[in-house]
């Protein structure tokens, strides 16, 4: 079992940033791919960013792309998103979940955090 716990999620303004983090216990987290996904109000659930257990593997969905980062300090068992440029239609709860191998699919994750608020003020 990998227990998941979200944190950094708040109120910003149109074009800040926040850092979201993504810390892990129970097995060996080193081993797991990371995921990142978010659900806004009357929205299905879409994928966000993932990265492979070493960080060499790296997608990000067309929608962020190059404004959010991921990644993953084994040592410290947590991962991360850094969420710069932000936008209105970021608003959403954002979740991390945690897999063998890297995926942008949801239902291929195995564990799931319980999710933080982002929201993006115009």
């Amino acid at each position: 079992q990998v227990q998941l716990v979200e944190s950094g999620g708040g109120l910003v303004q149109a074009g800040g940033s926040l850092r979201l983090s993504c810390e892990a216990s129970g097995r060996t987290f080193s081993a797991y791919a990371v995921g990142w996904f978010r659900q806004a109000p009357g929205k299905e659930r879409e994928f966000v960013a993932t990265i492979s257990w070493s960080g060499a593997i790296i997608n990000y969905a067309d929608s962020v792309k190059g404004r959010f980062s991921i990644s993953k300090d084994n040592a410290k068992s947590t991962a991360f998103l850094q969420m710069n440029s932000l936008k209105p239609e970021d608003t959403a709860v954002y979740y991390c979940a945690a897999r063998f191998g890297p995926s942008i699919k949801d239902y291929e994750y195995d564990y799931w955090g319980q999710g933080t608020q982002v929201t993006v003020s115009s």
